[in-house]
């Protein structure tokens, strides 16, 4: 196998599984840890992978991105404590949008029985959290569904969203940059998040700390324009500052 094909493979795998460890991808390709640490750098150069502590994971781009199913196995306790953690922000908000993904479906599990609110989503899977509620009021936004996510699309949804006047927007991401923003990998997805930025007042984005630093294909936000970033402890203080420098506060847990 050639340098390009064993790279190749390496990101195939590193896909499918989520994250791998050098030491795994020496044996699996039967090359020098050296080597995979070579291989690893051009891929993380192209922005298709991201390296930590001696492994490394893919980072979703136009031409990979994970299912709901998936990110539903993965980092679920950070996650888990990202979403109480966001759900705290709350503060007077009586209606609320809460983004796709399996982090944002765990904050809208984390709001609270006790008060009447209003939920505006794209998330087949949040509207399935909240249904039941007697003091929440769901409204699930029209489009196209998309299989992967769960989630609605396209411009019913938009256009949906842009009657709507939103106290607090909870919007994830699948990269947070304090070069490019917060991106996405799918225009239509990109659209929907954009529309919910210019129809709330409050934003916060959660998202767990490997997001942070990469880039997907399409920027629909500005660091800027949030008013919180919580996310966890695995994010470094040192950097959490510099986010906090672009306006954000930032909470680690």
């Amino acid at each position: 196998m050639d340098a390009a094909g064993r790279r190749r493979g390496m990101l195939e795998l590193v896909r499918r599984t989520g994250s791998v460890d050098v030491v795994r991808l020496a044996e699996e390709f039967e090359v020098s840890k050296e080597t995979v640490r070579r291989d690893l750098n051009m891929l993380e150069d192209q922005g298709l992978v991201r390296r930590t502590h001696g492994g490394v994971y893919p980072v979703e781009s136009a031409g990979f991105e994970t299912t709901l199913a998936f990110r539903a196995t993965q980092q679920v306790p950070e996650k888990s404590r990202i979403a109480a953690a966001a759900a705290e922000l709350l503060g007077d908000a009586e209606t609320v949008f809460v983004d796709e993904g399996f982090t944002p479906q765990l904050i809208a599990e984390a709001l609270p029985y006790d008060r009447q609110l209003t939920v505006v989503t794209a998330s087949l899977a949040v509207v399935s959290a909240l249904a039941n509620r007697p003091k929440t009021a769901v409204l699930l936004l029209g489009g196209r569904v998309r299989n992967g996510t769960m989630a609605t699309v396209d411009h019913w949804a938009v256009r949906m969203l842009s009657d709507f006047v939103i106290d607090l927007a909870f919007i994830g991401a699948n990269g947070i940059s304090r070069a490019h923003g917060l991106t996405t990998p799918d225009p239509v997805v990109g659209a929907v998040k954009e529309q919910a930025m210019r129809s709330a007042r409050r934003h916060v984005f959660a998202g767990v700390h490997t997001k942070f630093g990469t880039a997907s294909f399409c920027r629909f936000a500005d660091v800027a324009a949030l008013e919180a970033i919580v996310t966890g402890s695995g994010l470094p203080a040192a950097e959490a500052h510099r986010y906090q420098l672009l306006g954000p506060k930032v909470i680690r847990v």
